[in-house]
């Protein structure tokens, strides 16, 4: 029904139309008590064998929704009703903006891609704690955490320690976004230094709190195997619990959407199908590299259960969909989570 009926509907607007129209739909449907139920039994899968026992938290199931899908963490309750083991919600900065100018959504619908350069839009801290205070504790929440595109470079501690300290009490792990292409001024965020006085600063107000976060870093997946090394490195010296493999990618090789068309649409993010392979070898090097001394949680081109399932064998504890979820519908999860059942 989605690929026949929903998706056509869905893809005849606006990507981010579409994404509104979503949103929407869901919280009008969620305020019909007979709904959620009925969404809940048709997607949920509940089986003690997918319970997962990573970073101090008990996942239900090992698949998760990536940060970018709920922005102001307005609908992670209604999405958790269609089985997501753990929800990411942000990229959460201090204050709310409205990030890159309009039209900054396409879909490559040959590729099973999405490129996007949002520009981390949100409505900021303040708005996404009030809507975390609603919290009914269906599933595991994440926050992605990430600085104002205006803030000077001397200032991106500054807004990360904010995020931090007021998300702390509401969400139960987080993610550090240093590796986003679609935010100007980002440059300081890739010098290994600088990461690491930012991890470490992190550390440091985490611990104050009787109960830790655990901390995880997104990464791009254009990352050389040097730099591999180096995150590896910043991993075991600044203690914090993992990555998060991988962010968007700014490549546009092996494409079957017409260069003319790459043209047109410009600079963005790359995600689904295309980085499926480079986010798995990624995660492969780094399980390898490491000996898995760390978390991994892979995320990148997950459109089907074998792609899951690669990326769990690669070495990946956890999964995340994203385009995936937008091209294959609602029911990848609980196929994925189905899959993961019988070869466990």
């Amino acid at each position: 029904m989605y690929k026949k009926i929903v998706r056509p509907i869905l893809f005849w607007c606006d990507p981010e139309t579409a994404h509104l129209i979503v949103f929407y739909l869901l919280k009008l449907f969620s305020f019909l008590p007979f709904i959620p139920p009925l969404i809940r039994k048709k997607y949920c899968l509940n089986d003690p064998k997918l319970t997962q026992k990573i970073l101090g938290l008990t996942f239900k199931n090992p698949v998760g929704l990536a940060a970018g899908f709920d922005k102001n963490a307005t609908l992670y309750n209604e999405l958790a009703n269609f089985g997501f083991g753990f929800i990411e919600i942000g990229t959460v900065t201090p204050k709310a903006q409205s990030g890159n100018p309009k039209k900054r959504l396409f879909r490559l619908v040959k590729d099973r891609a999405i490129i996007n350069r949002m520009g981390f839009n949100n409505n900021g801290l303040d708005e996404a704690i009030k809507q975390l205070k609603k919290n009914k504790h269906k599933a595991i929440i994440g926050g992605n955490i990430g600085k104002n595109t205006t803030t000077k470079p001397e200032n991106y501690t500054q807004d990360y320690v904010q995020c931090f300290q007021e998300l702390h009490p509401y969400v139960d792990y987080f993610s550090i976004n240093i590796s986003c292409p679609n935010v100007s001024s980002h440059k300081k965020l890739q010098e290994i230094n600088y990461l690491k006085e930012l991890l470490l600063t992190l550390q440091k107000i985490n611990h104050q709190f009787a109960k830790p976060r655990p901390i995880l870093l997104k990464i791009s997946p254009d990352l050389t195997p040097q730099q591999l090394d180096e995150i590896i490195r910043l991993i075991s010296e600044t203690s914090i619990d993992g990555v998060i493999a991988c962010n968007t990618s700014t490549t546009r090789e092996n494409l079957q959407t017409p260069i003319s068309t790459l043209e047109k649409i410009g600079n963005g993010g790359l995600s689904g199908k295309p980085i499926k392979d480079r986010s798995t070898e990624i995660i492969r090097y780094l399980a390898k590299k490491s000996q898995k001394s760390f978390v991994i949680i892979g995320v990148g081109g997950i459109h089907s259960e074998q792609d899951a399932l690669e990326k769990l064998q690669a070495g990946a504890d956890l999964i995340q969909i994203y385009t995936g979820f937008i091209y294959e519908g609602a029911g990848l999860v609980k196929r994925i989570n189905k899959k993961l059942r019988e070869v466990w």
